[in-house]
């Protein structure tokens, strides 16, 4: 199965448990205004490789991964359904681990497939209402819900992760929503809150692109532990 592929980090800790290939896949429907990875939008973009390809890349190191294994990111993974069923069974076939970066947007069809060979759900579960959903992403919580339902249907384990941007995110009301959303399905395993950083600005300029956050300031450690100390 042929799909467009950013980049494959080959050593990562951040992205589910323990060591594990990351697969960045190119094209994101969305458009976040605290996206790090703008160069991953242009679903033409990237390089077209097939899974097998990029299989044998990550088999290269698969004791590395054995007590992790590998994750499919994004942009946006659900874009290219089949091109991750069939690297999360080759993945199995191997004994490793899979799990799913995602928004959570995608079409039926595409999140029926990428879900046939997903251990672990990873959800970025942005904002607690339909309104700031629509008005900062572009998207519909109501699609992250409804996909969010179907891997609960699944029974597959579900780590939420929530971008704590100041003056936009950070405040209880909005964490305590988002906390109760998320503690809505049963398979919740675990809820990570994501500091707002800027690290994305050489990328927005490359692109000549303007960042929506650009005056906004990076959260900082002290906001991060107050509100896990809600949690």
């Amino acid at each position: 199965m042929k799909g467009r592929v950013h980049s494959i980090q080959t050593l990562g800790t951040v992205d589910g448990p323990g060591i594990r290939a990351v697969v960045f896949m190119q094209g994101c429907p969305l458009r976040c205004v605290y996206c790090h990875n703008p160069d991953t939008w242009d679903k033409a973009g990237g390089d077209e490789v097939t899974s097998e390809s990029v299989a044998k890349k990550i088999l290269r190191l698969k004791n590395f991964y054995l007590k992790g294994g590998v994750t499919v990111s994004g942009g946006e993974p659900l874009m290219q359904g089949a091109f991750v069923k069939d690297l999360f069974e080759i993945m199995h076939e191997n004994g490793l681990h899979t799990a799913l970066d995602t928004s959570g947007v995608g079409t039926d069809e595409n999140i029926e497939l990428a879900l046939k060979h997903t251990d672990l759900v990873l959800c970025d579960l942005k904002f607690p209402t339909d309104a700031l959903y629509r008005a900062h992403t572009g998207a519909s919580l109501k699609s992250v819900l409804a996909f969010l339902e179907k891997a609960a249907d699944k029974n597959i384990p579900l780590w939420i992760r929530h971008v704590v941007v100041p003056g936009l995110t950070d405040s209880e009301e909005s964490i305590s929503e988002i906390v109760r959303i998320a503690k809505s399905f049963h398979t919740l395993q675990k809820i990570e809150l994501l500091p707002f950083k800027k690290m994305c600005l050489s990328k927005y300029e490359k692109l000549s692109i303007p960042f929506p956050l650009v005056n906004t300031p990076e959260c900082g450690k002290d906001i991060i532990e107050r509100l896990e100390r809600l949690l």
